[in-house]
């Protein structure tokens, strides 16, 4: 064999060696053993929830774990697609199926959470007899929060709405009968408890309520949220069969999430089954 034949073999083998070197260090890239998490959060109980029961036990099953605070609906999605989350908790099913719908994102709901249910406030008022012909009413502007708050009206006797509308998505046009012609005032929904001064009730998810320092029990009225207003995280599509996606959805099905929620989150809707 010439030299120069011995050479080129070297070479080849050489490149083949660095080539499958490198398809390894790309594999291993791809899918590393996840140590780190990022979660998001709305403000208020989501956020509490995951600091107090959730992270100490993914903390003591090793991982490493950053909270992200969010203020409003619309960024703890955008951010998961983008991947600068790898879950969030804030939004019910509902909220999610039509939010990813209508952006176009690959998400899904990984758990069920405890929820907190919406209230109806007042600082004026000492009961919903109280109201008067014409007062003003804010409640949430996202489609499936101002549903739920109509909703909330209906079940207490305030207004009633169109027999064959889907009770997820009724909006203000479809409110059939309203005897005390309240006026709704459609209001970002993390800025509800500060319309509280301007109104007379204020209809306020739960979240937001408690991280306004309201208290169910000051509520005029509460829901009792059926399942698809109930809390879920969500991830991307793809990660919920991953390792540290299991890990998460275990750490609210176990004895010590319950535990939490007993201790620190009296008077919450509880995952089901728990």
């Amino acid at each position: 064999m010439s030299n120069m034949r011995r050479q080129f073999l070297r070479a080849g083998t050489s490149l083949l060696a660095t080539l499958a070197t490198a398809l390894t260090l790309n594999a291993q890239a791809a899918d590393p053993a996840k140590s780190s998490l990022t979660l998001g959060a709305t403000a208020g109980y989501n956020y509490d929830v995951l600091k107090k029961a959730i992270v100490p036990q993914l903390e003591q099953q090793g991982y490493k774990v950053k909270l992200v605070e969010f203020n409003d609906y619309v960024q703890p999605n955008l951010a998961l697609a983008q991947g600068a989350l790898d879950a969030n908790l804030f939004q019910h099913i509902t909220y999610l199926n039509r939010f990813k719908t209508d952006q176009k994102l690959d998400l899904i709901d990984l758990a069920q959470s405890t929820t907190a249910p919406m209230g109806i406030y007042s600082d004026s008022r000492k009961s919903l007899a109280d109201l008067k012909e014409g007062d003003r009413v804010s409640l949430p502007n996202d489609p499936s929060n101002l549903a739920r708050a109509l909703q909330l009206l209906v079940q207490q006797n305030l207004i009633t709405v169109k027999a064959d509308v889907d009770p997820l998505r009724v909006s203000e046009r479809d409110v059939q009968n309203n005897p005390k012609k309240l006026k709704f005032v459609p209001i970002e929904a993390a800025q509800l408890p500060r319309t509280l001064g301007d109104v007379a009730v204020a209809i306020v998810p739960g979240n937001f309520a408690t991280s306004a320092g309201l208290k169910f029990t000051s509520a005029l009225a509460l829901e009792k949220p059926p399942v698809q207003y109930q809390q879920v995280v969500a991830v991307k599509k793809g990660d919920e069969a991953k390792p540290w996606a299991k890990d998460l959805a275990a750490a609210f099905k176990s004895p010590f999430f319950k535990q939490v929620l007993n201790k620190e989150f009296p008077g919450y809707t509880y995952p089901a089954g728990l």
